[in-house]
């Protein structure tokens, strides 16, 4: 494929710095971008420059024509340049279309960058071939802010979504000249179809019953429906506010966290048989498969007082068949029995901000976070695969 290199004009960038408080920054850029790579790509299709006169040169230039583009950080006006045979046509709607999750990407990595002036200004500079400053890099990432505000709160009515899974993240965040630990609460929903789909998030004080309720009451605000599973820890807030936002919705406890929990009060010495028989336990896919084996491992060993402590965890009270409500619902739903998939999205969220470890404050926290949700939401609804097949 032909390589097209080009260097914006100073006074054009200069243009868009000086204009960068009154007009969406993010537009002007990719609008002067755009126009003036489609000018290179004219130019080498007609193999001269303005006005020069070759005699192996292809054709004429011939005035422009408008067109509006739309990209996700808008519609862009552009001016699409023209030859007199008709032959020219430029590549860049097709490029952008399929380099525009990059270039977002690249506009996240300016604000992830925005801790360091000078890695900024290299990336504008690669960009636009001229360094800005931070005032004009501050602006333009703060471009994101009303489309991560307009997704976050985008309306869930028409899908059901059968099962929710929630966790949490915590940050820190600087407020009132403090560093503060602040809680993102995070809702992943698969939908009737079979699809995961992240429906929500929001940034609170603290992990309570109270700011779970809240982030529920979001989320049912916006028209989540049909929800019939809830998989999660077992925070006691957390597990609280289920109870009370979702009557009649079953609370599927994480497997991974719940076997975690039994295996730190089980003996370290001499102890594999009866570790392999737990693990064992949580491998079956059958709930009364699994009781059996339970109820066998609690017979034979319950009577031993280094086990009791255990026993009674893995037979007592709900643990047991709160871990296994998956099981309940049908049959091949396997990946609902733990959080893991959360637990992934997580650690992604942790790879992009772990370079700004403080965020400045909650705006700058939300708008990074979103932006990395929005891009992995895309990218799991654009795929093919379901997560979840339903059986008919």
């Amino acid at each position: 494929m032909t390589q097209v290199h080009f260097t914006l004009k100073s006074e054009e960038v200069q243009r868009i710095i000086e204009h960068s408080v009154k007009d969406d920054v993010s537009k002007n850029i990719l609008t002067t971008v755009f126009n003036q790579l489609m000018e290179n790509q004219r130019t080498e299709y007609i193999q001269a420059e303005d006005y020069e006169r070759l005699e192996n040169r292809q054709s004429q230039r011939n005035c422009y024509y408008e067109r509006e583009f739309t990209t996700r950080i808008g519609t862009l006006e552009l001016k699409v340049p023209r030859t007199r045979d008709g032959g020219f046509s430029p590549s860049v709607f097709e490029r952008y279309q399929r380099n525009e999750k990059a270039l977002l990407a690249s506009m996240l990595e300016m604000y992830v960058s925005s801790v360091s002036t000078r890695k900024v200004s290299k990336i504008v500079e690669e960009l636009c071939g001229k360094s800005v400053s931070k005032s004009f890099v501050s602006s333009l990432t703060e471009q994101l802010d009303p489309i991560v505000t307009q997704w976050q709160n985008h309306s869930l009515s028409g899908t059901n979504y059968p099962y929710l899974m929630t966790d949490v993240l915590y940050i820190k965040v600087r407020e009132d000249h403090r560093v503060l630990s602040k809680s993102c609460h995070i809702a992943i929903g698969i939908s009737e179809d079979g699809n995961r789909e992240i429906i929500g998030f929001m940034i609170q004080n603290e992990e309570s019953d109270d700011t779970w309720s809240t982030f529920f009451e979001y989320l049912k605000e916006r028209g989540l429906q049909g929800t019939e599973l809830i998989i999660s820890d077992a925070h006691k807030g957390l597990v609280s506010a289920i109870r009370k936002s979702f009557t009649n919705t079953s609370w599927q406890r994480c497997q991974v966290h719940f076997l975690r929990n039994i295996m730190t009060t089980i003996p370290k010495k001499n102890s594999k048989p009866f570790r392999e028989a737990v693990k064992a336990i949580f491998k079956m896919t059958d709930i009364d498969s699994a009781r059996d084996a339970k109820n066998r491992i609690v017979a034979g060993y319950s009577d031993q007082s280094k086990y009791t402590k255990v026993c009674e965890t893995l037979d007592n009270g709900n643990g047991f068949e709160d871990a296994f409500q998956y099981a309940v619902i049908g049959t091949g739903h396997h990946r609902l029995k733990s959080t893991n998939l959360l637990e992934r999205l997580n650690q992604e969220v942790r790879r992009r901000e772990k370079i700004i470890r403080i965020f400045p404050n909650r705006a700058s926290a939300n708008r990074l976070i979103g932006t990395v949700l929005m891009e992995l939401h895309d990218e799991w609804i654009s795929s093919t695969r379901k997560y979840i097949k339903f059986e008919h």
